[in-house]
């Protein structure tokens, strides 16, 4: 059962990042950098790519199960800093927007968790190759 499990939760964690977060930022480039311009990221359009990069390379190794703890940590990594710079209620007005983005920092530091248990674990028995 916790082959399944590691399974099912690689797979959903794994098109998450590759789905929501790569193709997405992909997609919407120009919006995206904006957001991160706004934001105040240093080295805006050289992170933006290498978000892309990180996110689509991580997600794929955990979703074929090769590499997935370090891709794992990495991700989490990545996800803490995205936390940090683009969901910064701190510096926001009480009000709608701040609440949430409030939300989607509680958010990703469930996700951040989830990916430190799977950093931490072996990637079970279900993947493509040895």
């Amino acid at each position: 059962m916790s082959n399944i499990n590691l399974l099912i939760g690689r797979i959903i964690i794994g098109i998450y990042f590759l789905v929501f977060g790569a193709v997405f930022k992909i997609f919407n480039y120009n919006l995206t950098l904006e957001y991160m311009f706004n934001h105040e990221v240093p080295y805006t359009e050289i992170a933006l790519v290498m978000t892309i990069v990180i996110q689509a390379a991580c997600a794929i190794a955990i979703l074929i199960g090769k590499f997935s703890k370090f891709s794992a940590f990495s991700l989490a990594i990545l996800t803490i800093i995205i936390n940090y710079y683009m969901h910064d209620f701190w510096n926001m007005e009480s009000g709608l927007e701040q609440r949430h983005e409030l939300q989607n920092f509680v958010k990703n530091t469930g996700i951040i968790a989830g990916l430190l248990i799977l950093s931490a674990v072996h990637p079970g028995k279900y993947k493509i190759g040895n």
